[in-house]
């Protein structure tokens, strides 16, 4: 799937739903804004399938980093990004879009860093083609705060857009 020449960004249209074949997620996507200490928000632990999307960056396919986050474990039981750790470059995530259009990503890199040394930059700045960030928490588990210690990204390329 991988090309030389660079992929076109596609016109902004709001994501709808998140697939990923290697791990077999189907998952439709929630808009998240900033909490009020500017975090960023989270989908509800009540819907262990469900993704979101940042809406205060680009539309998965439009020029820039589009951020999908999504929960590895909730409420004790698995979550939707519970492998998000496992996919590989090449692998690919296909977004849906409100306009009916499908952007493919293919993934670049993983990443996992500890939560006190989030990469924001290299997440949320500017880029010069249309990226994806997949995120979720992993590492081990710190009772005493309630969070996993790391975050796991999952790097992505826009590759088609139809």
């Amino acid at each position: 799937m991988s090309s030389s020449a660079p992929t076109k960004p596609l016109a902004r249209s709001v994501p709808s739903r998140l697939r990923i074949p290697k791990l077999h997620i189907n998952s439709p996507i929630m808009k998240l804004g900033l909490n009020a200490d500017h975090t960023i928000q989270v989908p509800p632990l009540s819907r262990p399938n469900m993704t979101g999307w940042w809406d205060g960056g680009p539309t998965p396919g439009e020029k820039g980093a589009s951020v999908i986050l999504g929960h590895n474990v909730g409420n004790g039981h698995p979550s939707v990004f519970e492998k998000l750790g496992t996919l590989k470059p090449g692998d690919t995530v296909q977004v849906t879009r409100a306009n009916g259009s499908v952007a493919t990503f293919q993934i670049t890199k993983l990443e996992q860093i500890a939560k006190s040394r989030f990469p924001t930059q290299k997440v949320y700045g500017k880029l010069s083609y249309p990226g994806i960030r997949l995120i979720t928490c992993g590492g081990r588990f710190d009772a005493s705060w309630g969070h996993h210690v790391d975050n796991i990204i999952a790097y992505g390329r826009l590759v088609n857009g139809t």
